[in-house]
Order: structure tokens, then C-alpha cells, then sequence
């Protein structure tokens, strides 16, 4: 191999840790939709927001997932460790508070951090232009996906 196709090889690397960083995000994003949804009544007033962030969350999934695997790497599919602890302690606090508030506050609390943690990727100087479409659009998600508790 030459140098252009190692430097190929490491920056290909690089745009696959990112983007899989930002996906075990995502599916934690996701996860605390499906466990919100879970929980309400049918005729909650949030319920179609939720379901809709959700939907969202899954094709933004989809589409990292695909760039990994066009970058030649493995997709992850689990969220991660912080993102389960962050659910179930959704949940426990949800037993001790209004439900609806518990829900905004585990949506608001998890938008803002999807959005900081995309934040963080998107200052790496070694974006190739499709990886930063990908952060930036998952970024917009983010910021406009939470539903104020204040």
C-alpha cells in the first residue's frame, strides 16, 4: 500500500469511530422515545410527538448505520451503558413525579445531550463532507426535537 491509501485508511476510520459514536447516541435517543411511549396513556397529548421523534431517531439510525457500512466498517446497534442507566432512572423517577413532567424533562435532558455530543464531532478538522451532512442533520434533530419543561 501507499501513503494515499493508508491516509485513505485512517481517515475512513476516523468518520466510521465518529459516526458510530454519534449512532450508540442515537439509539439511546431512540430507546428513551420507545420507553416514554411505553408508559403513556393512549390519549396523551405528547404521544404523536414522541412517536414522530422516534421515527425520526430510527431513520437518522438507518442513514449512520449505512455510512459506516459504505465506509467499509461495523455499524453499532446497542446504545450504551449511560444511555440504559439514563432509562431506567427515567423510569424511577417517573414513580415520584407527574408523569408528563418526568417524560418532557427525560426528553429535554436527552435532546440536549445527543445535541452536545453531535456538537463535539462536528469540531473534528477531519470531517470528509459527508460525514458532517450526517452530523449536521442529526444535529438539527436534536435541537429541535425536546419540549421545554420550563
Amino acid at each position: 500500500m501507499n501513503q494515499k491509501e493508508l491516509d485513505q485508511i485512517e481517515i475512513d476510520q476516523t468518520q466510521i469511530d465518529i459516526l458510530n459514536d454519534v449512532t450508540q447516541t442515537l439509539i439511546d435517543s431512540y430507546e428513551g422515545y420507545k420507553i416514554c411511549l411505553e408508559d403513556m396513556e393512549e390519549g396523551y397529548a405528547l404521544r404523536s410527538h414522541f412517536s414522530r421523534r422516534a421515527a425520526s431517531r430510527s431513520q437518522l439510525i438507518s442513514e449512520f448505520q449505512t455510512a459506516v457500512r459504505d465506509l467499509g466498517g461495523e455499524p453499532v446497534t446497542k446504545g450504551s451503558v449511560s444511555g440504559a442507566a439514563h432509562r431506567g432512572w427515567t423510569k424511577l423517577t417517573a414513580l415520584f413525579q407527574d408523569d408528563e413532567k418526568a417524560a418532557r424533562q427525560a426528553v429535554d435532558d436527552g435532546e440536549r445531550f445527543l445535541a452536545e455530543r453531535i456538537n463535539e464531532q462536528l469540531r473534528d478538522p477531519g470531517l470528509t463532507p459527508n460525514t458532517q451532512v450526517l452530523l449536521r442533520n442529526a444535529y438539527a434533530s436534536a435541537t429541535k426535537g425536546g419540549v421545554r419543561t420550563d
